[in-house]
C-alpha cells in the first residue's frame, strides 16, 4: 500500500510525523512525502524536519509565497503530474493550509482517496481562508480524522457518512510529548536568560492581526504596556516582521525581546515555562492546553472550541484593554485552569493508522501486520 502525505507549512509538520512513525510499523505500507514548499524559509521548514525525525521530502514543489489564488493555483498545476506518476493508494493531507485544499482538489480530480488529518474543525468565520479550506477539503475527502467530538458533530451537521468519519484525537499532541522531554532540557531559556515562569511568549501571524497598521499598531501598545510588569518574548512570522517595518517606532523602557522565528523543540521550551502566552495560532491553543499555561488568544473565534470549554485559553478578540486585564489576573495568581480533552494522550497516529489498515480492506489485515512496535 502506497500513502503519500502532502505538506505545506511548519503546522502540518508536527501532524505528519507521528503518522508516519506509526504507518512505519506496517510491513506492507510504502510511504511518501510530498512538501508543497508553501513555506520556505529554512527557519520554517528544515529544522522542523530535522527536530522531528523526518525523512526529508521525496519532492519540493517549490510554490512559494504569493496571493491565495497564485499559491493555489502553482500547487494544483505542480502537484497534478507528482500524483499521477506515483499513482498512491492514498494521500494524506493535513490541517487547514492552502496546501491541504489543493492536494485534496488535485486527488479528488484524479480518483485517488484522499485522508484528511485534523477534519472537522469549524471557526463558522468565511472570512477566514482557513475555513474555507477545511469546509472544502472535509466534502471531498474519503476519511477523515477529527481531533475532538466537536469536530464529528461539525461533519454530522454537514451531511458527511458517518462511516467516513474516525475521531483519533490530536495528533499534534503526538509530536509533543514525543519532543516535551527534549524540550525540557533545551539551553534556550539560559541563553535568553530567563527563568522559569518569568516571562510570557507571543506569536502572532494572521493577517487580520498583522495586515492592518492600526490593529497591529493597537496590539503592539499593549504588548509595551504589558512588558512593564514582565519580560515578553515575540518570535516573528515572517510576515509579522515584514508588517513590523512600516511600525518605525522604538519600544524604549519595554521589554518586548524581539526573536527570529525558532525550531519547534526551543519553540515548545518557552510554552512549556511561560507564565502565559498570547497569541492567534491555533495549534499554540492546543499545545498550551495540553501544557496547562494560560493562552490569550486573539481572535473573535476559534475552530478548537474545546480549548476554551476544557482547556486554558481564553478568547480576548482584538479587545486590548481585556487583553491588560486578563494578563494581570494571570501575574495576580487568578489564572484559569483546565484540563487536557479526551484521545489528547500522544496515541492518535496510532490510531490513525490501525483506521486507514482496516478502512474497506479487510483483506489486508490478514496480508498486513505490524512489524515492531510503535515509538
Amino acid at each position: 500500500m502506497h500513502i503519500v502525505h502532502v505538506v505545506g507549512a511548519r503546522p502540518n509538520f508536527m501532524k505528519v510525523a507521528p503518522v508516519m512513525r506509526a504507518l512505519e510499523c506496517w510491513d506492507c505500507v510504502r510511504q511518501s512525502l510530498i512538501h508543497t514548499g508553501q513555506h520556505y524559509d529554512a527557519n520554517m521548514s528544515d529544522i522542523f524536519f530535522q527536530q522531528l525525525g523526518m525523512p526529508s521530502p521525496s519532492v519540493n514543489l517549490g510554490v512559494g509565497s504569493g496571493s491565495h489564488a497564485q499559491q493555489t493555483a502553482r500547487i494544483l498545476s505542480n502537484l497534478e503530474t507528482v500524483v499521477r506518476d506515483s499513482r498512491p493508494d492514498l494521500v494524506l493531507v493535513y490541517g487547514d493550509v492552502n496546501s491541504t485544499m489543493a492536494a485534496a482538489l488535485v486527488c479528488a480530480k484524479l480518483l485517488v482517496p484522499i485522508g484528511h488529518v485534523e477534519a472537522g474543525l469549524r471557526s463558522f468565520d468565511r472570512t477566514m481562508p482557513e475555513e474555507i479550506n477545511r469546509l472544502l477539503t472535509d466534502q471531498i475527502a474519503d476519511l477523515l480524522f477529527t481531533p475532538s467530538a466537536d469536530g464529528d458533530e461539525n461533519l454530522r451537521q454537514e451531511g458527511v457518512k458517518p462511516e467516513k468519519v474516525f475521531l483519533v484525537g490530536n495528533v499534534m499532541i503526538d509530536s509533543l510529548v514525543h519532543l516535551l522531554p527534549i524540550a525540557e532540557k533545551s539551553s534556550v531559556r539560559k541563553t535568553l536568560h530567563l527563568y522559569s515562569g518569568h516571562f510570557g511568549l507571543v506569536t502572532l501571524h494572521r493577517p487580520s492581526n498583522v495586515e492592518d497598521p492600526a490593529t497591529l499598531a493597537s496590539i503592539m501598545h499593549a504588548l509595551e504596556k504589558i512588558s512593564r510588569e514582565v519580560t515578553i518574548l515575540f518570535p516573528l512570522h515572517p510576515r509579522t516582521r515584514q508588517r513590523l517595518k512600516t511600525f518605525n517606532r522604538q519600544f524604549s523602557g519595554s521589554l518586548i525581546h524581539m526573536l527570529d522565528p525558532m525550531s519547534y523543540v526551543d519553540f515548545l521550551a518557552l510554552q512549556r515555562f511561560a507564565k502565559f502566552v498570547i497569541t492567534d495560532s491555533g495549534g499554540v491553543q492546543e499545545e498550551t492546553t495540553y501544557l496547562g499555561v494560560p493562552c490569550l488568544t486573539l481572535r473573535e473565534n476559534t475552530e478548537r472550541p474545546v480549548t476554551v470549554t476544557l482547556g486554558t485559553n481564553i478568547l480576548v478578540g482584538r479587545d486590548m484593554n481585556r487583553l491588560s486585564s486578563e494578563v494581570g489576573r494571570i501575574l495576580a495568581g487568578d489564572r484559569k485552569s483546565g484540563q487536557v480533552p479526551p484521545l489528547w494522550d500522544g496515541h492518535a497516529a496510532e490510531r490513525i493508522a490501525q483506521s486507514i489498515m482496516s478502512w474497506n480492506r479487510p483483506q489486508r489485515l490478514v496480508e498486513c501486520h505490524v512489524e515492531r512496535a510503535v515509538i
